[in-house]
């Protein structure tokens, strides 16, 4: 008898798949809201995704939350190539609110932000 259930690849497979089309009606959802301007307006000076990182992980008011601002940075950076520029600004402001809102504060857990 054919073994019907998926292996570990295809089930990773699907995953991604899955996630690649969330990502994809997002930024649909995105552009919807927000079109892209047809104009020619000024760009907000260019900055390093390093940069970015080092002043999140300095304003941070703890050393849990400056690991956090790393990790959030990384995995906004990784994710940028996909999305429209302006995507990229709000989930940047997102994370900045996050880390600077004194009322978060984290629980060190096992593999959280660099923890053991």
């Amino acid at each position: 008898m054919a073994d019907l259930e998926p292996d570990r690849g295809t089930t990773s497979r699907r995953a991604a798949v899955g996630q690649a089309m969330r990502v994809r009606d997002e930024v649909q959802a995105f552009e919807r809201r927000w079109p892209t301007p047809q104009n020619s307006e000024p760009v907000v000076p260019g900055f390093t995704w390093t940069q970015l990182e080092r002043q999140l992980a300095d304003l941070a008011d703890t050393p849990l939350k400056a690991n956090m601002a790393r990790e959030l940075v990384s995995a906004t950076r990784k994710m940028s190539r996909f999305k429209p520029p302006e995507m990229v600004l709000r989930e940047i402001l997102c994370l900045t609110w996050a880390l600077l809102d004194e009322g978060f504060q984290p629980d060190l857990e096992p593999g959280l932000a660099g923890a053991p």
